[in-house]
């Protein structure tokens, strides 16, 4: 799995950003973490304002910064979602696998 985080590095975005990689380590979750700050990319996916996040290419949130709680959630259910679309031919919670 990717985590994006998107934003041009405003205190927020790095806020964001900081607070995302210190989840997935706390949490031990095989989770790459990336940082894209070019506007046309961002636009790209569809982000029109910062700081924001995607996981596997779906955007969670755009334009404030998530807190710990929305991120654990985030992250564990996308952890179940992946081991569940691993042991079934398709997704029972509707996540792209």
């Amino acid at each position: 799995m990717v985590m994006t985080v998107f934003g041009p590095g405003c205190a927020r975005c790095r806020e964001t950003e900081s607070l995302v990689r210190n989840v997935v380590q706390e949490l031990g979750l095989a989770i790459e973490v990336i940082k894209v700050s070019d506007f046309k990319a961002m636009m790209a996916c569809g982000v029109m304002s910062t700081p924001a996040l995607a996981l596997d290419g779906k955007v969670l949130c755009t334009g404030w910064v998530p807190d710990k709680a929305e991120v654990v959630r985030w992250l564990r259910n996308a952890g179940e979602c992946q081991a569940e679309s691993a042991g079934a031919s398709g997704s029972a919670c509707g996540c792209r696998s």
